[in-house]
Protein backbone atom coordinates (compact mmCIF):
# COMPACT_ATOMS: atom_id res chain seq x y z
CA UNK A 1 0.00 0.00 0.00
CA UNK A 2 3.11 2.23 0.33
CA UNK A 3 3.83 2.49 -3.16
CA UNK A 4 2.90 6.28 -5.16
CA UNK A 5 2.33 6.84 -1.31
CA UNK A 6 5.45 6.68 0.54
CA UNK A 7 9.45 6.64 -0.72
CA UNK A 8 10.06 3.50 -2.15
CA UNK A 9 13.76 2.17 -3.92
CA UNK A 10 12.97 -0.89 -5.41
CA UNK A 11 16.16 -1.28 -7.33
CA UNK A 12 18.36 0.91 -4.28
CA UNK A 13 16.78 -1.91 -1.91
CA UNK A 14 17.02 -4.55 -3.76
CA UNK A 15 13.68 -5.63 -3.35
CA UNK A 16 12.88 -8.93 -6.17
CA UNK A 17 8.68 -8.47 -6.35
CA UNK A 18 7.13 -5.21 -5.02
CA UNK A 19 3.36 -5.42 -5.67
CA UNK A 20 0.37 -2.73 -5.18
CA UNK A 21 -3.27 -2.40 -5.75
CA UNK A 22 -5.15 -0.05 -7.44
CA UNK A 23 -7.22 0.99 -4.46
CA UNK A 24 -3.76 2.18 -2.79
CA UNK A 25 -1.44 4.97 -3.93
CA UNK A 26 -2.84 5.17 -7.27
CA UNK A 27 -5.99 6.42 -6.37
CA UNK A 28 -8.07 4.41 -7.81
CA UNK A 29 -11.05 1.66 -7.27
CA UNK A 30 -9.91 -2.02 -6.56
CA UNK A 31 -9.68 -3.99 -9.10
CA UNK A 32 -6.01 -3.79 -10.66
CA UNK A 33 -2.88 -5.33 -9.04
CA UNK A 34 0.45 -4.40 -9.87
CA UNK A 35 3.61 -6.56 -9.97
CA UNK A 36 7.20 -5.34 -10.41
CA UNK A 37 9.89 -7.96 -10.64
CA UNK A 38 13.39 -7.86 -10.64
CA UNK A 39 15.99 -9.60 -13.27
CA UNK A 40 16.91 -11.59 -10.72
CA UNK A 41 12.96 -12.86 -9.55
CA UNK A 42 12.42 -13.10 -13.56
CA UNK A 43 15.23 -15.37 -14.23
CA UNK A 44 14.20 -17.65 -11.01
CA UNK A 45 10.89 -18.15 -12.24
CA UNK A 46 12.16 -19.50 -15.60
CA UNK A 47 13.70 -22.51 -13.77
CA UNK A 48 11.00 -22.68 -11.09
CA UNK A 49 9.07 -25.93 -11.16
CA UNK A 50 5.88 -25.08 -9.25
CA UNK A 51 2.99 -24.68 -11.86
CA UNK A 52 1.57 -21.55 -12.40
CA UNK A 53 -1.31 -20.07 -14.47
CA UNK A 54 -2.19 -16.41 -13.63
CA UNK A 55 1.17 -15.87 -11.96
CA UNK A 56 3.05 -16.33 -15.59
CA UNK A 57 5.38 -13.84 -15.96
CA UNK A 58 5.82 -15.09 -19.29
CA UNK A 59 2.42 -15.02 -20.49
CA UNK A 60 2.39 -11.22 -19.07
CA UNK A 61 5.37 -9.97 -21.08
CA UNK A 62 4.14 -12.25 -23.95
CA UNK A 63 0.80 -10.19 -24.08
CA UNK A 64 2.16 -7.02 -22.96
CA UNK A 65 5.49 -6.84 -25.90
CA UNK A 66 2.35 -6.77 -28.64
CA UNK A 67 0.14 -4.02 -26.49
CA UNK A 68 -2.56 -6.53 -24.92
CA UNK A 69 -3.16 -8.93 -21.73
CA UNK A 70 -3.41 -12.48 -21.82
CA UNK A 71 -6.87 -12.17 -20.21
CA UNK A 72 -9.81 -9.72 -19.88
CA UNK A 73 -8.05 -5.98 -19.16
CA UNK A 74 -10.17 -3.94 -17.09
CA UNK A 75 -10.41 -1.14 -19.48
CA UNK A 76 -12.00 1.55 -17.70
CA UNK A 77 -9.52 1.04 -14.65
CA UNK A 78 -6.30 1.21 -17.22
CA UNK A 79 -8.08 4.21 -18.49
CA UNK A 80 -8.27 5.63 -15.41
CA UNK A 81 -4.67 4.65 -14.00
CA UNK A 82 -3.18 6.95 -17.01
CA UNK A 83 -5.20 9.54 -15.20
CA UNK A 84 -4.12 8.98 -11.94
CA UNK A 85 -0.45 8.71 -13.29
CA UNK A 86 -0.60 11.95 -14.94
CA UNK A 87 -2.12 13.59 -11.50
CA UNK A 88 1.71 11.77 -9.70
CA UNK A 89 3.30 13.53 -12.23
CA UNK A 90 1.89 16.67 -11.99
CA UNK A 91 2.11 16.90 -8.08
CA UNK A 92 5.33 15.16 -8.12
CA UNK A 93 6.34 12.21 -5.49
CA UNK A 94 8.16 14.47 -2.99
CA UNK A 95 5.26 16.62 -2.65
CA UNK A 96 3.01 13.50 -2.33
CA UNK A 97 5.74 11.97 0.31
CA UNK A 98 5.18 15.15 1.69
CA UNK A 99 1.26 15.49 2.24
CA UNK A 100 1.10 12.08 3.06
CA UNK A 101 3.25 12.91 5.95
CA UNK A 102 1.44 16.30 6.81
CA UNK A 103 -2.02 14.21 6.90
CA UNK A 104 -0.53 11.12 8.65
CA UNK A 105 0.82 13.67 11.45
CA UNK A 106 -2.44 15.02 11.86
CA UNK A 107 -4.22 11.95 12.50
CA UNK A 108 -1.83 11.21 14.89
CA UNK A 109 -2.04 14.66 16.46
CA UNK A 110 -6.19 13.98 16.96
CA UNK A 111 -5.78 10.28 18.25
CA UNK A 112 -3.17 11.68 21.27
CA UNK A 113 -5.74 14.53 21.71
CA UNK A 114 -8.52 11.88 21.86
CA UNK A 115 -6.51 10.36 24.57
CA UNK A 116 -6.28 7.48 22.68
CA UNK A 117 -3.11 5.04 21.70
CA UNK A 118 -2.04 4.02 17.87
CA UNK A 119 -1.26 0.19 17.42
CA UNK A 120 2.12 1.03 16.27
CA UNK A 121 3.92 1.53 19.72
CA UNK A 122 6.78 3.82 18.81
CA UNK A 123 7.39 6.51 16.25
CA UNK A 124 9.42 4.64 14.10
CA UNK A 125 6.61 1.63 13.17
CA UNK A 126 3.85 4.82 12.09
CA UNK A 127 2.88 4.67 8.82
CA UNK A 128 2.48 7.66 6.67
CA UNK A 129 -0.34 5.70 4.40
CA UNK A 130 -2.64 4.11 7.52
CA UNK A 131 -3.03 4.51 11.33
CA UNK A 132 -4.14 1.73 13.31
CA UNK A 133 -5.98 2.98 16.53
CA UNK A 134 -6.64 1.17 20.15
CA UNK A 135 -10.06 1.53 21.66
CA UNK A 136 -10.26 1.22 25.42
CA UNK A 137 -11.20 -2.13 27.01
CA UNK A 138 -14.45 -3.08 26.84
CA UNK A 139 -15.31 -1.60 23.53
CA UNK A 140 -15.07 -3.40 20.53
CA UNK A 141 -14.17 -1.47 17.62
CA UNK A 142 -16.17 -3.06 14.98
CA UNK A 143 -18.96 -1.34 16.54
CA UNK A 144 -16.68 1.92 16.02
CA UNK A 145 -16.58 0.97 12.42
CA UNK A 146 -20.37 0.25 11.93
CA UNK A 147 -21.30 2.92 13.50
CA UNK A 148 -19.09 5.13 11.49
CA UNK A 149 -20.04 3.68 8.32
CA UNK A 150 -24.17 3.61 9.20
CA UNK A 151 -24.26 6.81 10.98
CA UNK A 152 -21.73 9.18 9.12
CA UNK A 153 -21.26 7.48 6.13
CA UNK A 154 -17.74 6.97 6.52
CA UNK A 155 -15.44 3.73 6.17
CA UNK A 156 -13.23 3.20 8.58
CA UNK A 157 -11.12 0.17 8.45
CA UNK A 158 -11.33 -2.98 10.98
CA UNK A 159 -8.66 -4.38 13.15
CA UNK A 160 -7.15 -7.56 11.24
CA UNK A 161 -6.37 -11.06 12.79
CA UNK A 162 -4.58 -10.51 16.59
CA UNK A 163 -6.10 -6.79 16.65
CA UNK A 164 -9.44 -7.77 15.66
CA UNK A 165 -12.05 -5.83 17.98
CA UNK A 166 -9.42 -3.81 19.44
CA UNK A 167 -8.30 -1.21 16.78
CA UNK A 168 -10.15 0.66 13.92
CA UNK A 169 -8.00 2.55 11.02
CA UNK A 170 -7.88 5.30 9.20
CA UNK A 171 -6.29 5.52 5.91
CA UNK A 172 -4.80 8.54 4.74
CA UNK A 173 -3.35 7.61 0.99
CA UNK A 174 -3.98 8.44 -2.20
CA UNK A 175 -6.08 11.41 -3.46
CA UNK A 176 -6.63 13.07 -0.07
CA UNK A 177 -6.62 16.68 1.45
CA UNK A 178 -6.95 18.59 4.82
CA UNK A 179 -10.50 18.48 4.53
CA UNK A 180 -11.21 15.08 3.79
CA UNK A 181 -9.08 14.24 6.80
CA UNK A 182 -10.95 16.36 9.16
CA UNK A 183 -14.24 14.88 7.98
CA UNK A 184 -13.22 11.12 8.68
CA UNK A 185 -11.78 12.45 12.07
CA UNK A 186 -15.12 13.98 12.64
CA UNK A 187 -16.87 11.10 11.85
CA UNK A 188 -14.32 9.00 13.82
CA UNK A 189 -14.76 10.74 16.96
CA UNK A 190 -18.57 10.88 16.72
CA UNK A 191 -18.97 7.05 16.33
CA UNK A 192 -16.07 6.86 19.36
CA UNK A 193 -18.61 9.14 21.37
CA UNK A 194 -21.32 7.13 20.39
CA UNK A 195 -20.15 3.30 21.48
CA UNK A 196 -19.05 5.40 25.06
CA UNK A 197 -15.34 5.66 24.31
Amino acid sequence: SSIGSIDFRQEEWRVDCAVSGSQKGFMLPAGLGFLSVSKKALAASRVATHRRCYFSFEDMIRANDTGYFPYTPATQLLRGLRASLDLIAEEGLENIFARHHRLAEGVRKAVDAWGLKLCAKAPQWHSDTVSAILVPEGIDSADVVKRAYRTYQTSLGGGLNKVAGKVFRIGHLGWLNEVMVLGSLAAAELALLDCGV
